[in-house]
């Protein structure tokens, strides 16, 4: 996962722009394969046109997501909205698994008995659609990085426009030599481009879901770089989880020393903490509990 950067009203507005573009485009550019893809019998592009439509809603989810995750918290919503990006995302992966079945089946069944294919109409419908998602993964490119939920939509138009290459080389090839097979070879290409794109997505979303250890953070290098603040007896209880990209908590226990103690220390020894935490592995919201006489025995198991 990004670590993410602060971002300014500028920087949201950029973003917000990238999408509605990419939102725009990619509702035409679904219309024309369709059509293209029932006037020339291309699976590869009715395939491209499903995957285009995929990537309508990973937009149009994202677009609501970036609005709803910018909502303040609430009484009952006290983190916010934050992940509203991940469950954004998950619904993502899923519907591009579900696509990949379809198109797989049906290549399948179009390799056993090529079906008679134009290459010629496929092939311009196929380079339009190239340019169109190059213009929009060029949008995405930069605000990628930013948050899990922009990622995916970057992946979901990434993968349609390998897969937009792909079928303007099999529209080429049964243009030259006749061999529409080339069409279903194109669009299990395609399948394999959105399974392996949507496969970190969907893990990614679900290790937020779930409050797993960020992939930054070692839990046994941070406890240790903890119990090294000077009046520190002891670190426990230690949980760290994501709340969104790029946003990271944690909770713990710490046990002060005797000589920490006596001098009330405490204060001290908590805001040495947070400062850690934030310089060296990047978690921003610290709820650290201090504790003058060890309670682990009197704590549920984890």
């Amino acid at each position: 996962m990004s670590r993410g950067r602060p971002h300014s009203h500028r920087d949201e507005a950029r973003e917000l722009g990238a999408v509605r573009t990419g939102l725009a485009l990619a509702a035409v550019l679904c219309v024309v394969e369709l059509v293209g893809g029932y006037l020339t019998n291309s699976l590869a592009l009715v395939s491209d046109a499903a995957h285009v439509l995929t990537d309508l809603g990973a937009l149009g989810l994202t677009l609501f997501a970036l609005r709803l995750a910018s909502r303040a918290a609430s009484d009952t919503k006290t983190y916010g909205y934050y992940r509203a990006e991940i469950l954004a995302a998950l619904v993502n992966g899923a519907v591009l698994w579900a696509i990949v079945v379809f198109i797989a089946a049906e290549a399948w069944r179009r390799l056993r008995e090529p079906p008679a294919v134009a290459g010629g109409g496929m092939l311009v419908v196929a380079l339009l659609g190239l340019l169109v998602n190059l213009f929009v993964v060029l949008r995405l490119r930069e605000h990628r990085t930013h948050s899990l939920n922009l990622r995916g939509a970057y992946l979901h138009v990434l993968s349609d426009l390998l897969g937009s290459a792909g079928t303007v080389v099999a529209g080429a090839v049964i243009l030259s030599t006749g061999w529409t097979a080339a069409d279903s070879v194109a669009s299990a290409l395609i399948a394999s481009l959105i399974l392996v794109g949507s496969w970190a997505l969907v893990r990614e979303a679900v290790d937020v879901l779930m409050e797993a250890v960020p992939a930054h953070v070692d839990v046994d290098s941070l406890r240790r770089a903890l119990e090294r603040v000077p009046g520190t007896a002891e670190v426990h209880d230690l949980h760290v989880w994501s709340l969104t990209t790029g946003r990271y908590a944690l909770s713990a226990h710490a046990v002060m020393n005797a000589a920490a103690h006596h001098t009330g220390d405490g204060d001290r020894v908590l805001a040495a903490m947070a400062d850690l935490c934030a310089r060296e592995f990047h978690i921003d919201h610290v709820t650290i509990q201090i504790e003058y006489e060890s309670r682990r025995a009197a704590e549920p198991a984890h």
